[in-house]
């Protein structure tokens, strides 16, 4: 069991590091806003994983994922969300980054539960991971547990893949934010990322 654990452990390591919408999303918060709102956007993402492996686990994901009334709806409503974001980005290039100050002493600052539900939302309205779960999960179950408590502890390791990856990614940018907070570089990474933002939503939408 523990040989099946770790080959399924370095599958979903593979897929854990290829980009995706949840890096951009983390680079623009990041980025933008410290280092503190960075990781509050990754909590958000880890928790929208807990919240489609609990389907999973469940059997609800698999009917989404059969049901493709309901899959196009979720598909859609992602990829709005995603190509919203990526126009925001493109709309006010280089805004100025908020210093990363208590929510009380930030004038006009807006609740730090927006970073916490950007990656949220992004990964809720995404319905690839209901597919990616109930698709690959039960072939990658561990033997010697029962199916559900198989495809659980996948879900943790993901989570906790997830996790790492994306943390350490937060803190590598913190430590070159002087960089990026120079106006011209600032412009251009939010160019980038919105149209990388968008990119990902009309593949979201088309495929």
């Amino acid at each position: 069991m523990l040989t099946a654990l770790l080959g399924a452990t370095g599958v979903l390591a593979l897929l854990t590091l290829v980009p995706g919408p949840d890096m951009a999303i983390v680079t623009k918060r990041a980025v933008t806003r410290g280092r503190g709102d960075g990781l509050r956007t990754v909590a958000g993402i880890a928790v929208g994983l807990l919240i489609w492996g609990a389907l999973t686990v469940a059997g609800l994901a698999a009917l989404l994922a059969a049901s493709a009334g309901v899959y196009l709806a979720v598909k859609l409503a992602g990829a709005a969300y995603l190509c919203r974001l990526g126009i925001r980005s493109l709309w006010r290039p280089g805004g100025e980054p908020e210093a990363e100050l208590p929510e009380g002493d930030r004038p006009g600052a807006r609740r730090t539960g927006g970073a916490w539900r950007t990656g949220l939302v992004a990964n809720v309205l995404n319905p690839k991971i209901a597919v990616f779960y109930t698709g690959l999960l039960p072939a990658l179950a561990p033997p010697g547990l029962r199916p559900a408590a198989g495809m659980a502890l996948l879900v943790l390791v993901h989570v906790l893949l997830t996790l790492a990856w994306l943390g350490t990614y937060v803190y590598v940018l913190s430590r070159a934010r002087r960089f990026f907070a120079r106006p011209r570089v600032r412009r251009a990474l939010d160019r980038a990322t919105g149209v990388v933002l968008i990119g990902f939503g009309v593949r979201v939408a088309t495929t």
